[in-house]
């Protein structure tokens, strides 16, 4: 007998509480797996979008919009966190929507020298050779 109230606690009071809190635990913990599985897979999806924005600039796209007709079930992550298959799905959308990139990169403006004299002072030539040279300019427009 209990020496407080003066009666038997039930006997299976206490295996019902901790039953009951263990399905509670199991069942919390169950719903942690599965909102880490969900944000998992949510990091993956952005690892992968963001390593197809990189390779899509390496490739030339012009609009970075195109992504969006792009399949990603071709592009996984391997065990050491890279992006497997991103280069050989831009090749192949360059081969398919060539509409899509650009000609080439038109950002460097570095040219070899060439090899003729460079232009003469306008002050320092003559009339003739003044307008021959004006003649030739107007030309290659």
């Amino acid at each position: 007998m209990s020496e407080e109230t003066g009666r038997q606690p039930a006997a299976g009071s206490e295996g019902a509480d901790a039953a009951g809190e263990i399905a509670a635990l199991r069942a919390r913990a169950a719903e942690l797996e599965q909102q880490l599985r969900a944000a998992t897979e949510s990091a993956a999806e952005r690892l992968i979008r963001a390593e197809l924005k990189g390779e899509a600039m390496r490739a030339g796209m012009v609009d970075l919009d195109g992504l969006k007709l792009v399949d990603t079930a071709a592009v996984r992550l391997n065990d050491a966190g890279e992006v497997d298959g991103a280069a050989a799905l831009m090749a192949r959308l360059k081969r398919e929507k060539p509409w899509l990139f650009g000609g080439g990169n038109s950002s460097s403006v570095a040219v070899a020298p060439s090899e003729k004299a460079p232009p003469r002072n306008a002050m320092q030539m003559s009339h003739a050779d003044w307008m021959a040279a004006r003649t030739e300019v107007l030309r290659r427009r």
